[in-house]
């Protein structure tokens, strides 16, 4: 996994934070006066939950049997 394919597949990421973490990117100033080290965090933290972009990166994953 690359940080082009978290790119490349954005919406999931968006959706993603959203619903596990109640974080609008959509609203202006969401992600103001949060580090790089605070997103990246919530993004991995992503990776390792059942969400879209874990099941989108690793479709063949135990994960996407789950739902």
């Amino acid at each position: 996994m690359s940080w082009l394919d978290l790119l490349t597949r954005w919406e999931l990421v968006e959706a993603d934070l959203h619903s596990e973490f109640g974080i609008d990117l959509d609203r202006s100033g969401a992600l103001r006066g949060r580090s790089w080290r605070w997103l990246r965090t919530r993004i991995a933290g992503l990776l390792v939950a059942d969400t879209r972009i874990a099941r989108a990166l690793d479709p063949g994953d135990d994960r996407s049997s789950r739902r």
